[in-house]
């Protein structure tokens, strides 16, 4: 896709959901799109390759939830993968604070390409698994937001993110469409975890039909040390 069109169609589709680009952001996500469809080529980061659909499913979803986020907050981006939602966020939003965590380090070498290329001083990357950095004294309950898109159902989901929160802090579940009963099947985990949902938000992608639900989970108070079990556990067996 030509760059003028590129940033056509992602200043429109910004701004439908309340987001002005720079031409300087717009810059950066041009160059992510190239570096990520490169990549791709060597390593699988995304089924998603062609430029319209990178732009709405990858760079948009992403940015959807910034209106959640406050000036200068500290956030965790759990099984980031290709870097979605946190360069994209970071990219709009140079205050905020994004760590972005990944369990597979030839991701991470493709994320330190970005952050580089992109000259994104706001990012850092860690390799590990959600459930070892969780017990981890220099990350538990040290952040404002952890967030994670399409990583595991609401249960396991839950016991990956809410340790990292502070109390008072939330985390933002992105998920697709029809929650409903994964939503009822995590209300025990939740609330073992510490959390409460505070939020539930349907909606749509800007210009399609295409189904996304956001969860907000406030933290209300601290975890149980017990949590997050061991590697795998979250995962074989959700809390219930």
């Amino acid at each position: 896709m030509e760059k003028e069109k590129f940033y056509n169609k992602m200043k429109e589709l910004a701004e439908q959901i309340n987001i002005s680009l720079s031409v300087e952001q717009l810059g950066k996500f041009y160059r992510y799109m190239e570096l990520l469809v490169e990549w791709n080529e060597k390593i699988n980061l995304t089924a998603i390759t062609e430029p319209e659909e990178i732009i709405l499913k990858h760079f948009i979803d992403s940015i959807t939830i910034k209106k959640y986020m406050e000036n200068k907050e500290k956030i965790i981006d759990v099984g980031t993968g290709a870097g979605f939602p946190g360069i994209p966020l970071s990219i709009i939003d140079t205050e905020l604070q994004i760590t972005l965590v990944d369990s597979l380090n030839k991701r991470l070498i493709f994320l330190k390409n970005v952050i580089e290329e992109l000259e994104l001083k706001n990012v850092e990357i860690i390799h590990s698994r959600a459930e070892e950095l969780g017990q981890n004294n220099n990350h538990r309950e040290k952040y404002d937001i952890a967030t994670s898109r399409a990583v595991a159902n609401l249960a396991t989901l839950s016991e990956y993110l809410i340790p990292f929160v502070k109390t008072g802090g939330k985390t933002i579940c992105m998920k697709a469409s029809d929650t409903k009963e994964e939503i009822e099947n995590a209300q025990k985990a939740i609330n073992v975890l510490g959390g409460a949902i505070e939020m539930i938000e349907e909606f749509k992608l800007p210009k399609s039909d295409i189904g996304r639900t956001i969860i907000i989970i406030r933290k209300e108070k601290k975890t149980n040390s017990k949590y997050p079990r061991k590697a795998g556990t979250p995962s074989k067996e959700p809390i219930k």
